[in-house]
């Protein structure tokens, strides 16, 4: 008697396989900002030397911010690409092009071997990093979300936690370094060690990246023959809450990598001061961020947003008051430390939520879109638009006006956001 053999259920991923492949590309993204950040006074002196060491930052800083802009470009190639051709393919492509700007930056000759083609090698390096993170964020967040629907809170804030990762490890390199080198080899070559370890991490995300498969739900869903005109034409809302949602977080997060340059320049404190606190920052977000994603699992999403978004709001002036009239190494650590926890409250549930606001078949464009377009208008340029409004009126509290404005349009967007959830 024969027996007709029955289809194999498909087999579910590994949990932390499928959190490695993912995360690893948005690890290595953040490690290279936040040591770009980190490191911008050598960078200036590097590849932008100019009579005025103000100038010169202004310059290193101008680059950091202007790379950014190329990121809404990556996410619409590469979301596109991957809402229609598969999540796996973008994200290999992605980190590809991370490992090439990456290289780039390690072994670039400076501007007294290369003259003017130094600074603009270094922008390109930085274009194209900045292109191909445009696209990691929106495909790496929906093949979680798509293999593991029904954790998706927990999952997707593993994305922010691997930011907090990145910022620990590159707070660390830039703390020890300091320790250890004096600022002559530092501006020498010791700030390319670093991006250096970064390179090491590519090939083995590459390595693991092929080594995963779509999810079914990708895979069972009618793909949208324009998924761009989709998302253009009928969900143009979704886009702008998405940004809302995002633009308080980017912001808090870029002020991080920002705090060695504002705790030496603006507080006249020493750069271990402004390493060792941006440190803390790092553990902080590391650690509670997908705490905060369990949570959000047992008691929802939005009462955890809302209460760090309304404190948030509150304390920024008092806080940013209290560090400029008593700047000391304590201060300093409490203020990031406050900063970094708020932020790992609400951090840790917007991925899922952004998730949720887009379907499939528009998901991947749809939140690398979004994301991007808050990561470059209110992340990316930052520490520049900190440092204008430090010169310009002249006072240290400036980066706290800044956080207090984009607090309230990230507190419009939740209001917004309740309709479609």
């Amino acid at each position: 008697m024969s027996t007709l053999a029955q289809p194999l259920a498909p087999t579910r991923p590994s949990l932390y396989k499928t959190l490695f492949a993912t995360c690893v590309g948005n690890a290595l993204e953040w490690f290279d900002i936040a040591v770009y950040a980190f490191f911008a006074s050598y960078i200036a002196r590097t590849f932008f030397p100019t009579t005025d060491p103000s100038v010169s930052l202004l310059l290193a800083f101008g680059s950091f911010g202007i790379s950014f802009l190329i990121r809404p470009l990556g996410a619409i190639v590469l979301g596109h690409y991957a809402d229609k051709h598969g999540r796996k393919k973008a994200l290999l492509l992605s980190i590809n092009l991370m490992m090439l700007g990456g290289a780039m930056i390690t072994l670039m000759p400076g501007y007294a071997t290369l003259g003017l083609a130094a600074p603009l090698l270094i922008l390109v390096a930085r274009l194209i990093q900045g292109f191909s993170a445009g696209g990691e964020f929106g495909s790496s967040t929906a093949f979680l979300v798509e293999h593991f629907p029904e954790r998706r809170a927990f999952i997707a804030s593993w994305q922010f936690a691997t930011q907090g990762a990145s910022t620990l490890m590159a707070s660390a390199f830039g703390f020890g370094l300091l320790q250890v080198m004096s600022d002559a080899d530092l501006l020498a070559w010791g700030w390319r060690i670093p991006f250096a370890f970064g390179l090491l991490i590519g090939p083995l995300g590459l390595y693991i990246r092929r080594h995963v498969h779509e999810s079914e739900t990708y895979k069972s869903e009618v793909k949208e023959s324009a998924p761009l005109k989709t998302l253009f034409g009928r969900q143009k809302a979704l886009v702008f809450i998405a940004i809302g949602l995002m633009v308080i977080s980017t912001a808090v997060n870029y002020m991080l990598n920002y705090v060695p340059t504002y705790a030496t320049k603006s507080l006249h404190l020493s750069g271990s001061v402004g390493f060792g606190a941006t440190l803390l920052g790092g553990v902080i977000l590391t650690v509670v961020t997908p705490i905060m994603g369990l949570c959000a699992e047992r008691v929802g999403r939005l009462p955890l947003m809302w209460g760090s978004l309304l404190l948030l709001l509150v304390s920024i002036y008092p806080a940013f008051h209290w560090v400029v009239g008593n700047p000391s190494a304590f201060s300093l650590m409490v203020l990031v430390g406050w900063l970094a926890l708020l932020k790992s409250i609400y951090f840790a549930t917007v991925p899922s939520v952004m998730a949720d606001l887009f379907p499939v078949e528009t998901r991947a464009s749809g939140m690398a879109i979004s994301y991007n377009i808050a990561v470059t208008v209110f992340g990316g340029f930052a520490p520049l638009i900190c440092t204008l409004l430090i010169q310009a009126t002249g006072t240290s509290l400036a980066p706290g006006y800044y956080l207090m404005a984009v607090a309230l349009l990230s507190g419009i967007a939740l209001l917004r956001s309740r309709k479609y959830l």
